[in-house]
């Protein structure tokens, strides 16, 4: 079942426009995520942006499988 995810993930990136561009942000945040989260300590202000971050990165999460959910029952029906 992973195969078939990651199967259908690596199609959608390279044909569809919204999932690669909601993917390329996802990736992004990761990474800015990941700046905070190596720091020993946060300011108010980073601590609010690692929220603000983790929340943006699980909204795009969700939209890209909503769209992985749409064409996985295109492909079964």
């Amino acid at each position: 079942m992973e195969t078939n995810q990651d199967e259908l993930k690596a199609h959608l990136m390279a044909t569809s426009e919204e999932f690669r561009a909601l993917a390329t942000r996802h990736s992004q945040y990761h990474k800015e995520l990941e700046a905070l989260e190596a720091k020993e300590h946060l300011t108010v202000e980073e601590q609010v942006e690692e929220h603000r971050l983790k929340k943006v990165k699980l909204r795009l999460k969700d939209q890209m499988n909503e769209i992985l959910g749409r064409h996985r029952t295109r492909q079964v029906a």
